[in-house]
């Protein structure tokens, strides 16, 4: 049995599309992952929050959790201050920024 070199096109014409559309759709339902570095403006350790402005002036507050990765820094950002300049990797989902990892990279060098 054989199939027309048009059908064969068309084959995988089609099937490339129905491959694009279940990426998407499997894309769709994963949360955005971010990186944001500069400066630490507030800390607020009840809320475990953090306040992160980035070079632009654009100010990112970013939420942590019991599974958020440290590095440079205590558990739970009890290391952080303000003037810290941090790297955060963070997810967001429904507008909420949670933090995957959070890294310091140097204490109070903001002036």
């Amino acid at each position: 049995m054989s199939i027309s070199k048009g059908k064969r096109v068309a084959l995988v014409c089609f099937s490339t599309f129905l491959a694009v559309a279940a990426w998407q759709a499997v894309a769709v339902g994963q949360d955005a992952v971010h990186l944001v570095s500069g400066f630490v403006k507030h800390v607020d350790h009840d809320a475990k929050t953090i306040v992160v402005k980035t070079a632009d002036g654009t100010e990112h507050t970013i939420k942590w959790t019991g599974d958020t990765a440290w590095e440079g820094t205590k558990e739970s950002g009890k290391g952080l201050k303000e003037g810290s300049k941090v790297s955060v990797k963070y997810a967001e989902k429904g507008g909420e920024k949670t933090a995957i990892g959070v890294k310091d990279i140097g204490k109070d060098v903001a002036k």
